[in-house]
């Protein structure tokens, strides 16, 4: 069966692709992204709703993949910068609004899983993350319908 054959090759190929320990929510652009980065360069996780286009100087696409997964994913192979208490950002709510508390608990979950002496998350006004966004080495825009779902993290440095 021409069909089966073409599955196993497939299959094949992709398993030679595959590297150990890497989750297969990092695509290549974003594990490329994740290695030029540099101490003190931020990565944007970007909601569905955030203009990634008009901010972001690279922009990566991540459809359909939420905020949450993509934190458990990177922050294994991510140290967040241990010299800057601002290494978490998110964006505080617009005057009227109210933040849903699950949204931080799960992105929470998984930095107390990767990241155990992180400092807290750090809210800023709603255009000055727009401000610190258009500085951001990368944004990655998800498929995250959460409100106010955006987080900055801040690349560190590996100690020995």
């Amino acid at each position: 069966n021409p069909h089966e054959l073409s599955s196993e090759i497939l299959s094949r190929e992709q398993s030679k692709a595959m590297l150990k320990g890497i989750s297969p929510l990092i695509s290549p652009d974003l594990l490329a992204i994740l290695a030029r980065m540099g101490h003190g360069d931020e990565l944007l996780l970007a909601d569905a709703h955030f203009p990634s286009e008009t901010y972001g100087k690279r922009v990566l696409r991540a459809d359909g993949l939420r905020i949450a997964a993509l934190l458990d994913a990177i922050l294994p192979l991510l140290e967040l910068d241990q010299y800057d208490d601002a290494h978490l950002i998110m964006m505080a709510p617009v005057e009227g609004d109210q933040l849903d508390p699950s949204v931080e608990a799960a992105y929470l979950a998984a930095l107390h899983t990767h990241a155990p002496g992180h400092k807290p998350i750090v809210r800023v006004e709603r255009f000055a993350f727009y401000e610190r966004a258009k500085a951001t080495f990368a944004v990655v825009h998800t498929g995250e319908t959460a409100k106010y779902g955006n987080i900055i993290l801040k690349k560190g440095v590996i100690c020995p």
